[in-house]
């Protein structure tokens, strides 16, 4: 593992009355490279375009993508990942979007903050995820 996890656990263990399987942990130390990311958004990086589904399982899938390219760009794995604070504008969505997100952090174990806003930058966002990723010395 690349940092050392504090306190890891499975989402299965810590929410039984909801359908997760998301490895996470309540702290990381880690030293290195600090990658910050933008808020990860349901759009192409390079034409800035929505996708077009307004599923929050495709939408979790395109804001997990862009944030594995963005680290493996910026040098990193996704192993790299810390921290992701997860934003979604439907409370509904979110077993949908965690159990999404949970097929890219298998293993890595970030520290994550989930948060149910009224909106995003756009309208037909349902999910945003700000991530933070440390490449070790």
């Amino acid at each position: 593992m690349a940092h050392t996890r504090i306190r890891p656990f499975n989402t299965k263990d810590t929410y039984p009355e909801q359908n997760l399987d998301n490895d996470l942990c309540h702290a990381v130390v880690a030293r290195g490279t600090t990658i910050y990311l933008r808020g990860a958004c349901p759009q192409d990086l390079d034409t800035a375009k929505n996708i077009e589904s307004h599923d929050p399982v495709e939408q979790t899938h395109k804001v997990m993508q862009n944030i594995q390219q963005l680290i493996e760009e910026s040098g990193g794995k996704m192993e790299h990942l810390c921290k992701v604070v997860v934003y979604i504008t439907d409370v509904r969505n979110r077993e949908a979007v965690y159990r999404t997100m949970g097929q890219y952090i298998k293993g890595v174990h970030p520290v994550s903050t989930g948060v149910v806003v009224s909106a995003l930058a756009r309208p037909d966002w349902l999910v945003e995820i700000d991530a933070t990723a440390v490449i070790p010395d």
